[in-house]
């Protein structure tokens, strides 16, 4: 199923230098986390540019999630005997490049060009460095850089998307792109100045994926992260016109709240992040938590005050999730943590373009407040697995 790599002798390292290796592996996935879901800020300002609906800008977040499940798997396969130090720098690499490709579009259809390089960088980046801490940390603190290298993903939504809409609402959306690629670029020489060489431990085979899909935990933990993803990405990339058209906010005012967003998000990451344990009960608390504030957002949500409480809850909700996620896929698969990182990647990001999709399909044909009774409706399914009410194995014997 995958052939075992003799790895090179470990090389001691300082501390200090183990942890800036971590955090180059965080700013790599902020960098990403950012760059796909800029959009949800600039939504609006990029359609009126283009003259084209929100439901059509929502493609913006639709291609990236697309490519980058398709990329996980094939990328981790095609490249599986190189050092991984070079696939992540690679990957930036590919940002870079996409960053300034979007920048630069002279039409609708080349930043979508821009956003299949993104979803490819996604899904080789994410398969490498959501499993990563173990290779640059001593074992006891893996779970503390685990989710030290998870918080990018809160990171991202409070203060790149934030920064990049500020940005955006004062000089242009493509300035926003403009200042994403120098970051990324920054990047890119952090990690290979901190990252040390990382040989592949395992040449990974398509047969080990097909072997592992087959294990109902698996199969359970990818029912959770369909319902929760499509859930959350949804509702959230059409959430900058829920509030506008719905609070009557200012464009100034939504940058705010999207940093509140985002702070409520650290926070939930690394709540989440203190029940790795159990990763069931997390997620139970986390779709809790989300369902709430999106099934209550199109009625209260017309106050500002009670936007911000709920959008807190939403953020403390969701910022455990990908944390969450990813321990619960490597318990199911703890002799291949590989294989793990490779499943979350591609099932998270398999279902958030489903979730883009379909939430464009249904703000244009109802309203953002619709899309988010619909999203509290999916994600309250997930208390449903998490509670074990449903499970694969009932699923398959049921079929």
């Amino acid at each position: 199923m995958s052939t075992v790599l003799a790895p090179s002798p470990t090389v001691a390292r300082p501390p200090l230098i183990r942890w800036l290796a971590v955090v180059a592996v965080m700013l790599g996935i902020f960098s990403i986390v950012t760059t796909e879901i800029l959009p949800i800020g600039l939504l609006t300002s990029i359609g009126a540019d283009f003259t084209i609906s929100d439901g059509m800008a929502g493609l913006m977040m639709t291609l990236p999630g697309l490519l980058a499940a398709m990329a996980a798997p094939m990328v981790t396969v095609v490249v599986a005997g190189i050092d991984r130090r070079l696939l992540l720098c690679g990957c930036t690499l590919l940002l870079v490049i996409a960053n300034a490709v979007a920048a630069s579009a002279p039409e609708f259809w080349v930043v979508l060009a821009s956003r299949v390089l993104i979803g490819i960088t996604i899904g080789g980046y994410w398969s490498i460095a959501a499993g990563l801490a173990a290779r640059l940390v001593p074992p006891e603190s893996v779970h503390r850089a685990t989710a030290v290298i998870f918080s990018s993903v809160p990171l991202g939504s409070v203060l790149g998307v934030p920064a990049g809409t500020f940005i955006g609402n004062i000089a242009g959306w493509r300035a926003a792109f403009v200042v994403l690629g120098v970051l990324s670029g920054a990047v890119l020489v952090l990690l290979a100045v901190a990252l040390p060489a990382l040989p592949a431990e395992r040449v990974l085979r398509l047969t080990t994926l097909r072997v592992s899909l087959g294990r109902a935990e698996v199969q359970t933990a990818l029912l959770a992260t369909f319902f929760v993803v499509i859930a959350q990405f949804g509702t959230y990339t059409y959430v900058t016109p829920f509030l506008e058209q719905v609070t009557e906010v200012s464009a100034g005012t939504i940058t705010v709240l999207l940093l509140i967003y985002g702070v409520a998000g650290i926070a939930g990451n690394f709540l989440g992040g203190t029940l790795l344990g159990r990763p069931r009960l997390a997620l139970g608390f986390a779709a809790s938590a989300m369902a709430a504030a999106m099934l209550l957002l199109p009625t209260l949500g017309r106050w500002e005050f009670s936007a911000v409480a709920l959008l807190i809850v939403w953020g403390i909700g969701y910022g455990g999730v990908p944390v969450v996620l990813q321990t619960w896929f490597a318990v199911a698969q703890p002799d291949a943590p590989q294989v793990a990182s490779v499943l979350f990647t591609a099932s998270f990001q398999a279902t958030f373009c489903v979730g883009a999709l379909v939430g464009g399909l249904i703000v244009d044909r109802t309203s953002s407040g619709t899309v988010l009774v619909c999203g509290g409706a999916t994600v309250l399914l997930v208390l449903l697995i998490t509670s074990g009410v449903v499970d694969a194995r009932r699923v398959d014997r049921a079929g």
